[in-house]
């Protein structure tokens, strides 16, 4: 457990460089085989980004530095309980586990209330608060059917 903690704290340290700078307080690690292969930071403000947190930097990163989309075998220690958004990401590219610190209600405590989209997720598309159309499906449903038949497509 020393190992994982060392990278927590490598986390949390990334985390309070981010607050002190222009970014967030939240810090990322990706590890595998128990080296960090990627760091992030949130940098929301300083990108002028909303998908720039920092699992999300970290994820890109890895990906890169691993030259493939999935990530599986490695773990995300992250300063803060994974937002929506980076939760779904961290499912997208397979990453194994998530450590955490801080909560969800820690961040909302500080202004970061994610509460709300976790709740639209959970309404049907015509309750939710932004509201969505659907338009052209006959035609988009073109490129569904180019994939579906495509012997060499790649599977994610």
């Amino acid at each position: 457990m020393a190992e994982k903690s060392k990278f927590m704290l490598r986390a949390i340290e990334l985390s309070i460089q981010s607050a002190k700078s222009k970014g967030g307080p939240f810090g990322c690690v990706i590890v595998k085989d128990n080296k960090i292969i990627a760091e992030g930071f949130n940098q929301v403000t300083a990108n002028n980004d909303p998908t720039a947190h920092a699992e999300i930097v970290a994820i890109r990163k890895a990906c890169k530095n691993q030259n493939n989309f999935f990530l599986k075998g490695c773990e995300l220690y992250t300063s803060c309980e994974p937002c929506p958004m980076c939760l779904s990401a961290i499912y997208w590219s397979r990453i194994d586990n998530i450590f955490y610190a801080n909560t969800r209600l820690d961040a909302k405590n500080i202004d970061f209330d994610d509460s709300f989209i976790y709740s639209e997720i959970n309404k049907d598309i015509e309750n939710r608060k932004i509201k969505m159309h659907q338009m052209h499906r006959d035609e988009a449903l073109k490129a569904f059917k180019i994939w579906e038949d495509k012997e060499d497509k790649i599977k994610y």
